[in-house]
């Protein structure tokens, strides 16, 4: 006898849910908020629309189906099955920080603030749920495969990311290393780091980059298996050199680079504290993963 699917609810606490654990009464919060312009009425808006979502969905889960519910701090230790369904109730991002724990199981992105948030990966109203679910699992609903982008040390450390991998110093002073890009010679390099993106980290971080130099690099599109990557603020020495510094990494190809510096990191879509430490002769690769977020439309 097969088990019911089961639906996994993820969300994040709200700016209320922070304030009151910092500040302990919403008297406390709110005067917080007036010291910066801002009031608490706004805040609980937001709050109450996250929960009214989160209702909405839950009461959408079929009443025959399994059903687990976390916060976005408790996904890198929770276990995933293999035929679960995910729904993420937030934004944009909180879909990000989701991608990287995941092995394959479809994604229902909900936008609990269709108003304020772009909802590019959150794409479903709250109330779409119902239907969706077991479209999902009858294999009735489009699943868009986003390019994952994924980084190995030569020690079998991996670690993945839905827009982008960041290599560089955990304490942002000069990193270290040789560089070897697709194409090119080696280089040894010292920059601020190095950042490589997929199609879904276009719009983000590596946008930032590309437009910050007026690249003339193609910046891939989200399903698109190649990668951007830019070297920022690196500068010339005589030990160093800037004359590779941005390119694409096309399907099978990598980006390698050999750490020159006591200590590096490596961290995907901004979480630092989910961080691969690198030290001085690792070499790390990183390459497009064979994993990709299934996000359901």
């Amino acid at each position: 006898m097969s088990l019911a699917p089961r639906a996994v609810l993820i969300s994040r606490r709200t700016e209320l849910d922070e304030l009151l654990a910092r500040h302990g009464t919403r008297g406390q919060a709110a005067f917080f908020l007036r010291t910066r312009g801002r009031t608490l009425d706004e805040v609980e808006q937001r709050h109450e629309a996250q929960q009214q979502a989160l209702a909405t969905v839950s009461a959408g889960v079929p009443a025959d189906w399994r059903r687990g519910q976390l916060d976005r701090d408790d996904v890198s230790r929770f276990l995933f099955a293999p035929d679960d369904v995910v729904v993420v109730v937030g934004q944009d991002g909180l879909v990000a920080n989701t991608a990287k724990y995941l092995d394959g199981q479809p994604v229902v992105g909900v936008d609990p603030e269709p108003a304020r948030n772009p909802g590019v990966l959150v794409p479903h109203r709250p109330d779409a749920v119902a239907g969706l679910l077991p479209a999902v699992v009858e294999g009735g609903r489009p699943v868009e495969l986003r390019t994952m982008v994924e980084v190995t040390t030569d020690d079998g450390q991996q670690l993945r990311a839905l827009n982008e991998i960041y290599v560089g110093s955990p304490a942002h002073q000069t990193a270290r290393y040789e560089l070897h890009a697709p194409g090119a010679a080696a280089e040894q390099q010292a920059s601020s780091g190095v950042l490589v993106g997929t199609g879904t980290g276009a719009t983000g971080w590596c946008r930032s980059a590309w437009l910050e130099r007026h690249s003339a690099v193609r910046l891939p599109g989200p399903v698109e298996p190649e990668l951007a990557w830019f070297v920022r603020e690196a500068w010339p020495s005589p030990s160093t050199r800037t004359t590779c510094t941005e390119g694409v990494c096309g399907p099978g190809q990598a980006l390698e680079l050999l750490v020159r510096s006591d200590r590096l990191v490596a961290f995907g879509d901004g979480i630092e504290a989910d961080a691969l430490t690198l030290s001085w002769g690792q070499s790390v690769r990183i390459a497009a993963s064979a994993q990709h977020l299934r996000l359901v439309r």
